[in-house]
């Protein structure tokens, strides 16, 4: 499985928050938001730090979707 964060990105569009004032607000190190823009892994630590920002649930910002040779 990997996770995907289009949730995430899409909600940051439709509140009008950038990616980078996310990432200063919640002081996210840029590797983080590589990884969140890569749909790798990342804490769920900083997951939960981005649901508190945007008042939603962890299923609201991301999904685990299944690959092909699952």
């Amino acid at each position: 499985m990997r996770m995907s964060y289009k949730k995430l990105w899409l909600m940051l569009v439709e509140k009008e928050i950038s990616q980078a004032t996310l990432r200063k607000d919640l002081n996210i190190a840029t590797g983080t938001m590589t990884k969140l823009r890569r749909n790798e892994e990342v804490a769920l630590s900083v997951l939960l730090r981005i649901c508190d920002y945007l008042d939603c649930n962890i299923g609201d910002i991301c999904d685990a979707v299944r690959t092909d040779n699952e």
